[in-house]
């Protein structure tokens, strides 16, 4: 089947990035989101994203035009019914995943590819909701989405080679490289880059160095381009936070229980950059 419309559910920070970059490749995009202002948010990042690309002289106002063209918005679901594949971008929360899942198969045709955009929870449970499993399949991309040029494909038991083929190659269509995943928890880089994170929170928390220092220390030492708090911010404190405990609970291992200071940063709602304030404060 070729994929010529993705819908993608969810118009926060990932669902609008994919969508820029399924637009940007010439694929129509419908995000959906049942909240009317995430809707008129997400398309002012898009359109906020496309600007700056203007100005770094990358593209063009034509180029603007169509690819703000190929995206389009709207809070019913059933208007995802005729794309070839839908991706779910909602909440890290298995829960709420499943439901939409669900809703998502009974409107889209029998040969259209469903896909998650989880961080880490498992496809073969979530993938066991559906009549259709063989079709389903994770597609893991990493934020900013238009610039990041990773998405992990991650199979469940279940999984269909022909959906992974097919997803594989939208990937690289949109300028990505994906690499194939085994499921399990934390898949491949948020199982070895989260509790680096959550090591540099137990760091803070000790009093060992401020933030600013614990950062420095990371991009100067390491050559990492951003340290791992202001990343956590980046991410936000309630995405790590959430796939922590995803492989505390999987792996009962206490080397990856959240730190106290990153679940109380949570409680307090000093989730990074989208509330204004994490480990930094970001001026609006």
């Amino acid at each position: 089947m070729t994929i010529r419309t993705v819908g993608i559910i969810g118009a926060g920070t990932m669902g609008s990035g994919i969508a820029q970059a399924c637009a940007a490749a010439g694929i129509d995009a419908v995000m959906q989101d049942i909240d009317e202002r995430a809707l008129e948010r997400g398309s002012k990042a898009i359109s906020g994203s496309l600007d700056r690309l203007v100005k770094k002289g990358s593209l063009d106002e034509a180029g603007r035009a169509t690819i703000l063209a190929r995206v389009r918005t709207t809070p019913r679901l059933a208007d995802l019914a005729s794309a070839q594949l839908v991706i779910e971008a909602a909440t890290e929360n298995e829960a709420l995943k499943a439901r939409i899942l669900g809703e998502v198969e009974a409107i889209v045709d029998p040969g259209a590819f469903i896909a998650t955009n989880t961080s880490s929870i498992s496809i073969t449970r979530l993938a066991a909701t559906l009549k259709l499993p063989e079709r389903f399949v994770g597609m893991h991309f990493f934020n900013p989405v238009p610039v990041m040029a990773l998405v992990e494909i991650i199979r469940g038991l279940r999984t269909a080679d022909v959906t992974v083929e097919a997803v594989a190659a939208l990937s690289r269509q949109l300028g990505k490289t994906p690499i194939g995943v085994k499921n399990s928890a934390g898949f491949v880089v948020n199982r070895i880059l989260c509790p680096m994170i959550n090591e540099a929170v137990f760091v803070l928390q000790e009093g060992l160095a401020t933030a600013e220092e614990i950062d420095a220390g990371m991009k100067l030492g390491c050559n990492h381009p951003i340290g791992p708090l202001a990343l956590c911010d980046l991410i936000g404190l309630d995405v790590e936070l959430a796939v922590m405990e995803v492989l505390h609970d999987s792996f009962a291992d206490p080397k990856y229980r959240p730190a106290p200071l990153l679940r109380e940063m949570v409680d307090a709602g000093r989730l990074g950059r989208k509330t204004g304030r994490g480990f930094y404060r970001y001026d609006k």
